[in-house]
């Protein structure tokens, strides 16, 4: 049984956050919508573009490290409404 795709706004946002990773920054990418297997495919070839580790879990993609530049333009590139949050 799959995991029912969250109703958002279709902007993709993408952010940094450190809070309980004893400091070290992730890159999250929510909003996407997109099915299980797509969404897992796509944090293969983020990790891959960014050459970082990094999870997909509960709808969000996490990338190890300081990747927003690179994420937005990759999203962007196919087609995608991306915002960049935070600083």
């Amino acid at each position: 049984m799959q995991a029912p795709i969250a109703a958002g706004d279709g902007i993709v946002r993408v952010s940094r956050e450190t809070q309980g990773r004893k400091c070290k920054g992730v890159t999250v990418v929510r909003g996407l919508g997109l099915e299980a297997e797509a969404l897992a495919e796509l944090g293969r070839e983020l990790k891959a573009a960014c050459g970082s580790g990094g999870t997909v879990k509960d709808g969000v993609i996490e990338i190890q490290g300081e990747h927003r530049d690179r994420i937005v333009q990759r999203l962007q590139a196919v087609g995608m409404t991306v915002k960049r949050v935070g600083g």
